[in-house]
């Protein structure tokens, strides 16, 4: 079950508020919904989200059940997000199949179940809205990918190995080297002063 239960539509939920009133109460009652919904809060995770005021597309059955309403269907609405390997952004798809259970008011299942163990009917209004946020939220992924084969970022300069030239990479010293290659270095230097003092003093020595 989810984590979260709504008790009661709240007053921005708009077209997420579903009334149950022509459905009735006689089990095996159904209905169908199809509506297009602009939501009005960002729905997601930290790196991939539905945006606040984009299009959430419904498709629903409700059903009369002797506990609720039974509500089943798919949710679907455009992403966006970031890569979290090559961190540039993305758009996507949330594509949700809901099965979900609003119990009436006074039930045995509202009765015997704590407040976040069920949705509940509230004046014959389903709200839709925390359904979709607690199914978006296990859906998503925590780590998106702008694709599969995302080769992300060059580890030594930060480039992005999609875009950087055929065989990228970087000369890397081990350090256990690295003290080694810089004694030769100023060795290399010495003899080189050396050379240049030596080739000085012949010179001065030839034009006396």
């Amino acid at each position: 079950m989810s984590s979260h239960r709504s008790t009661a539509p709240r007053p921005h939920a708009g077209g997420f508020v579903l009334d149950t009133r022509k459905l009735g109460r006689r089990p095996g009652s159904m209905t169908t919904l199809t509506r297009t919904v602009p939501t009005p809060n960002r729905i997601g995770l930290d790196l991939i989200a539905v945006p606040a005021g984009s299009d959430v597309e419904l498709d629903l059955r409700l059903e009369a059940v002797s506990e609720g309403v039974l509500v089943t269907g798919t949710v679907r609405a455009a992403t966006t997000g970031e890569c979290s390997r090559c961190l540039e952004p993305f758009e996507g798809e949330l594509d949700l199949h809901l099965t979900e259970l609003f119990a009436y008011p006074n039930s045995v299942t509202e009765e015997t179940t704590e407040e976040d163990e069920v949705y509940r009917i509230v004046d014959d209004l389903i709200d839709l809205e925390p359904v979709i946020v607690d199914a978006a939220g296990l859906e998503l992924p925590l780590q998106p990918l702008c694709s599969e084969d995302c080769q992300g970022l060059c580890p030594e300069c930060g480039v992005r190995l999609a875009i950087a030239e055929s065989g990228h990479g970087h000369e890397i010293l081990d350090p256990r080297w690295a003290a080694l290659a810089g004694k030769l270095v100023d060795a290399a230097g010495v003899d080189a002063d050396a050379e240049s003092s030596t080739s000085r003093v012949n010179t001065e020595a030839e034009e006396k």
